[in-house]
């Protein structure tokens, strides 16, 4: 089955991706019940989708920054939960979310079992990218706009170098992407990935400072490299942890060692930045992902310690924060990354309660 939804799929992304070919319509259009069967299949599983309503804090809508909307209060509804794949084997410690904004699809990093599985835009779940695949021990990834996806991944058992490995619409692998040129390649494991209009990489690393550029062909570009302080302490160049670029162009680079959110354009200016290191309200402690949301407007970032997300204006003003540690919907437990879907719900990468949160946040 996974084969069969993989060549529908293929022939999903030519037809949305390069206009003209009227050949593979046809056959999209032949094989239409067939995948409709498929889908419905998927969803006659045993899924738990539930719906609960949560008022954000007001008390907590304070400005980390000094001059912070005083946003009203939020209604939170938990739209349904991911926790299991089409064959029913449930996640284990998702760790990263990427939305495909023209198929609009789901992808979450199943870290626990070295995999991604890739969901529709109403959460059924679709396929599975495993070692048959070329993935083994995957990260962060992300998908160009001819539908070719770049994964980054740790060294394995069968690889031993870090790399960002490139998989065809079709998800077929095509070759793997070192870090040839950059200075400690040796040691520089890739850990989320954003792509430029024009096809550039940009690759945030553990632990390194800024983030490596690459070409569209893979090779070394340059680096991208903020330098800011925490607190009084000296200047320093600051490690990146993650990396987006949303619809117009702006580079958003996350520092969970500072707290701190660099924006540049799209011809790498530098902008502003935003956020505050610390552990009350409105402030980050560990945050570790970052959403922009074209619809709503506003920035959104995941806090691994503090066990919230908090919401930004688009220039960065704090407007209000939701979650907090626990077991039950809208609650979190140690969340690793946070995403935006095509129709503006929010998804939670929510690690230590293995599962993939979908929460709608509205106005009361």
């Amino acid at each position: 089955m996974n084969k069969l939804k993989l060549i529908i799929r293929s022939c999903n992304h030519s037809s949305k991706r390069i206009p003209g070919l009227w050949i593979i319509l046809a056959l999209c259009i032949s094989l239409f019940g067939l995948r409709l069967s498929v889908q419905c299949a998927a969803a006659g599983q045993k899924t738990d989708i539930t719906h609960e309503s949560a008022s954000a804090d007001p008390s907590k809508q304070s400005g980390s920054d000094g001059g912070a909307d005083q946003a009203g209060p939020k209604k939170i509804t938990c739209l349904s939960i991911i926790w299991e794949d089409y064959q029913g084997k449930k996640l284990s410690y998702p760790s990263k979310l990427f939305v495909d904004s023209v198929m609009k699809e789901i992808y979450v990093t199943d870290s626990g079992h070295g995999r991604i599985l890739v969901y529709t835009h109403d959460f059924y779940p679709l396929l599975c990218i495993d070692e048959s695949d070329g993935i083994e021990s995957p990260i962060g990834l992300a998908v160009d706009p001819e539908g070719y996806l770049f994964v980054a991944q740790s060294s394995g058992l069968k690889q031993k170098r870090a790399r960002i490995s490139v998989l065809s619409p079709s998800l077929k692998w095509k070759k793997d992407i070192f870090f040839e040129g950059v200075e400690g390649s040796d040691n520089f494991n890739p850990k989320n990935i954003a792509i430029s209009k024009a096809g550039r990489l940009y690759v945030a690393g553990s632990n390194f400072c800024g983030v490596v550029v690459l070409n569209k062909d893979g090779t070394f570009s340059h680096l991208l490299s903020p330098v800011d302080s925490l607190g009084k302490g000296e200047e320093q160049k600051a490690t990146i942890c993650d990396v987006e670029i949303d619809s117009s162009g702006r580079i958003y680079l996350l520092s969970e060692n500072m707290g701190r959110v660099y924006v540049y354009d799209d011809k790498e200016n530098f902008l502003f930045k935003f956020g505050t290191k610390g552990g009350s309200s409105g402030k980050l402690s560990r945050p570790r992902g970052l959403a922009v949301d074209d619809l709503s407007k506003r920035i959104y970032l995941i806090d691994y310690m503090r066990h919230t997300a908090n919401a930004y204006s688009e220039d960065g003003r704090f407007l209000f924060e939701f979650g907090g540690r626990g077991w039950g919907k809208g609650w979190f437990q140690y969340p690793c990354d946070i995403a935006v879907d095509t129709s503006g719900n929010v998804l939670i990468a929510d690690t230590f309660n293995q599962r993939v949160q979908v929460l709608k946040i509205e106005e009361l």
